[in-house]
C-alpha cells in the first residue's frame, strides 16, 4: 500500500461524495503531478473556468506528512479563471501536513451548486460532512477564521475563500492557516479561489486528530535522506539558522535586485526604485527589532520547516499587523506603485489576506490603476482607500478584484505587464532576460516560481552569469523542469538553494524513494517534470492557446528600462524553441 491511499470526490451539485481508490496511473504521483494530471484527464480545456464542468484538486506533496524538513507543500489545480489555461498554485500550511496524515491523495471538488448557498466541508478520519456556511459569508477572514477556529477547535486545518471568492473576482486566492492559525498562507495565483467560490465551497475543515503519521516504504532510507537534507539547509548561507532567508526573509532580494535594475519600478517603467531600502527585507527586520512586541522574523509557514523565511511585522506599539511582508508582496504595492512607506504596504497586504486575494497580482492591479490615473504613484494612502473597494464589491472594487489586466483594459492602459493574463512578478525581463523566458513559456502564466532564473543569473548559484544575455532558453526549460518535479514532492521550492550540491539532492531523492519504494534517480527528475510541463502545455493547447501566447507585453520590445536601458530582445524564433 502506498502511503497515501484514496481519493476524495465531491460532488457540490448535490453534495455527495465518493471515496475512490487511486489508479495505478496516479500512484507515484503528488503535488502539481497530480493536480495537473487530473485536470488534464477529466476537465474539458473549452469549458468556461466558473461554470460546472471545471475542476479544483487539492493534492498534497510526495512526502507531504513526513519529517522531511522544509516539505508541508500543497498543490491546488483547476482551469484559471485568470489566464483560461491549467493551474497549479500552492502553499505551506499545516493543512496539507494533515491532508497527508489523513490518507488522502487527492480532494476533487466538482459540480457546481443549484443554488446561491455556500458550504463547510469537514474531513476527519470518519469520513466527510457538509454544514451550512451562512455564519461566515461576506465577513473579513480575519474574523472569519476565528469563528471557524472556534466551532471546529484549535488543531484543524481550514482552506478558504474570501469575499473575493464569494464575488467570483478572477484574482481570489485560497487561503489556509499558518502554524498560528492565521489567514495568511495563500494559494494565491490565477483565481483559483473564484472556482471554489463557484462551488459554493466557503472552507474545507480538516481535522487529522487519530491518524499517524504517512507510512513509508523504506524507512532506512529515507532517514537517510532526510538527515542528510536537514544538515544540508541548517548549513548553507541561504537557508540555515540566521542565514539569508531566517535573518531577512524573502524580502532580502529587494536591495539585490535593485542594485541589478530588475526591481520593476511604478508600473514597469524603471528598474530602479528610490525607496528600495525603505522596504527591504533589512528594513522589516530593523522594524521588527525597534518595536518589539509581536514582531518576529524567522518565522515558519508549516512544522517542521527549518528555513522560516516568513515574518510577523509589528505596528509602531508593537502589536500585530501582518504576517507576512513577502518580496514579492513588498514589491507589489511598494516599487511597483511607488510606495517607500512599509506600514501602508503591510496594510495592503492584510487587506489581500482578509478579502482573500494574491498580493502579487493586486499590487500590479494597483499600479495599472495608477497609471490611468485613478490615484498618484507613491499615494500609499489612496491606494488603501482603493482596495477598500474590493471589500465593498463595488464595481470599482470588482475590476480590482479581478487583476491588473481588467482594470487596464478598463481604464485605456497600454502598459499591462502580464502574461496570459497573469500580471509579472518581482522581476523586469529587459533587466533579467531568462526570467522573461520563463514568464512567457510557462503553462502557468508570468510567473517566477514556475522557473526561478534569479538564482543563476544575479545571486551566482551556477557561477558568473549576465543577468542581460539572451541565451537563456536552455536554463529556463531546466528550471521549469525540475521546478514541476519539486512541486510534485511537497518540498518548498527554497530547498534547492542547498540540493546544488548533488549529494544533497540525492538526499532529497532518497526520501522521496523512501516514501514510495520507487528508485528514482536524477535522470528521473528531468523525465517527470518535462511529462508535467508537456500535460499543461497539452490542456492549454486544447483550450486555444497558440505561440502568440508564449510572449511578453509589446511594450517591452519598445520601451527602453533605465538603467541599462534594455528592451526585451530574445527572439520569437528563440521563445519557441523553448519546449520544442
Amino acid at each position: 500500500m502506498f502511503s497515501v491511499e484514496k481519493i476524495i470526490r465531491i460532488d457540490m451539485t448535490d453534495l455527495k461524495t465518493k471515496v475512490e481508490k487511486v489508479p495505478d496511473k496516479y500512484k507515484e504521483m503528488g503535488g502539481r503531478w497530480l493536480t495537473s494530471s487530473i485536470i488534464n484527464d477529466e476537465v474539458d480545456p473549452t469549458c468556461h473556468p466558473l461554470g460546472p464542468n471545471n475542476k479544483l484538486v487539492f493534492a498534497p506533496g510526495i512526502v507531504t506528512g513526513t519529517s522531511a524538513p522544509s516539505s508541508g507543500r500543497l498543490s491546488v489545480g483547476g482551469k484559471s479563471p485568470l489566464t483560461g489555461g491549467i493551474k497549479e498554485a500552492n502553499a505551506g500550511t499545516p493543512f496539507s501536513q494533515m491532508l497527508a496524515k489523513l490518507d488522502v491523495k487527492a480532494i476533487i471538488l466538482e459540480g457546481k451548486p443549484k443554488d446561491d448557498k455556500y458550504w463547510v466541508i469537514k474531513v476527519d478520519k470518519n469520513g466527510v460532512s457538509f454544514e451550512p456556511a451562512d455564519n461566515y459569508l461576506g465577513k473579513g477572514l480575519h474574523e472569519a477564521y476565528p469563528l471557524a477556529f472556534k466551532k471546529y477547535g484549535k488543531k484543524v486545518g481550514i482552506a478558504g475563500v474570501g469575499v473575493s471568492g464569494e464575488m467570483l473576482m478572477t484574482n481570489a486566492g485560497i487561503c489556509f492557516n499558518d502554524i498560528d492559525n492565521r489567514p495568511s498562507r495563500y494559494a494565491g495565483r490565477g483565481g483559483l479561489g473564484a472556482v471554489m467560490g463557484s462551488k459554493g465551497v466557503k472552507f474545507i475543515v480538516l481535522d487529522d486528530k487519530g491518524t499517524q503519521a504517512v507510512k513509508l516504504k523504506d524507512r532506512d532510507l529515507f532517514n537517510k535522506g532526510r538527515k542528510t537534507l536537514t544538515t544540508a539547509l541548517q548549513t548553507n548561507d541561504g537557508t540555515k539558522p540566521g542565514g539569508m532567508l531566517n535573518a531577512l526573509g524573502t524580502a532580502a532580494l529587494v536591495n539585490v535586485i535593485n542594485e541589478a535594475g530588475g526591481l520593476p519600478t511604478r508600473n514597469f517603467r524603471e528598474g530602479r526604485f528610490e525607496g528600495a531600502a525603505a522596504i527591504s527585507g533589512e528594513a522589516i527586520a530593523e522594524a521588527v527589532k525597534k518595536r518589539g512586541g509581536a514582531g518576529m522574523t524567522g518565522h515558519p509557514c508549516h512544522p517542521g520547516c527549518v528555513i522560516g523565511c516568513s515574518n510577523v511585522y509589528p505596528k509602531e506599539d508593537g502589536t500585530e499587523h501582518v504576517s507576512c511582508i513577502e518580496y514579492e508582496s513588498t514589491w507589489a504595492f511598494g516599487a511597483n506603485c511607488g510606495i517607500d512607506n512599509l506600514d501602508d504596504i503591510a496594510e495592503m497586504i492584510w487587506q489581500c489576506n482578509d478579502y482573500g486575494i494574491d498580493t502579487i497580482e493586486a499590487g500590479g492591479a494597483m499600479a495599472v490603476a495608477m497609471e490611468g490615473g485613478l490615484a498618484s504613484f507613491g499615494d500609499g494612502k489612496k491606494a488603501i482607500e482603493l482596495m477598500k473597494e474590493i471589500k465593498k464589491g463595488t464595481l470599482l472594487g470588482r475590476a480590482l478584484g479581478c487583476g491588473a489586466e481588467t482594470i487596464g483594459k478598463l481604464l485605456g492602459v497600454i502598459r499591462i505587464p502580464g502574461v496570459k493574463g497573469q500580471n509579472m512578478p518581482a522581476y523586469d525581463p529587459r533587466a533579467i532576460k531568462g526570467i522573461g523566458i520563463t514568464y512567457a513559456t510557462s503553462p502557468m502564466g508570468a510567473d517566477h516560481t514556475a522557473g526561478y532564473t534569479i538564482g543563476a543569473e544575479v545571486l551566482g548559484m551556477a557561477g558568473p552569469m549576465d543577468p542581460l544575455d539572451t541565451d537563456k532558453g536552455g536554463l529556463a526549460k531546466m528550471l521549469q523542469d525540475s521546478t514541476a518535479f519539486i512541486d510534485a514532492t511537497g518540498y518548498c521550492n527554497f530547498v534547492t538553494f542547498a540540493t546544488g550540491d548533488p549529494d544533497a539532492f540525492d538526499a532529497l531523492l532518497q526520501t522521496c524513494n523512501g516514501v514510495q519504494g520507487t528508485s528514482w534517480t536524477l535522470e528521473d527528475v528531468g523525465r517527470i517534470g518535462g511529462e508535467i510541463i508537456d500535460i499543461e502545455r497539452s490542456f492549454n493547447k486544447a483550450a486555444g492557446f497558440t505561440k502568440a501566447d508564449d510572449r511578453l507585453p509589446e511594450f517591452m520590445k519598445y520601451e527602453k528600462l533605465p538603467p541599462h536601458n534594455n528592451v526585451f530582445d530574445v527572439s520569437d524564433e528563440d521563445l519557441d524553441k523553448v519546449h520544442g
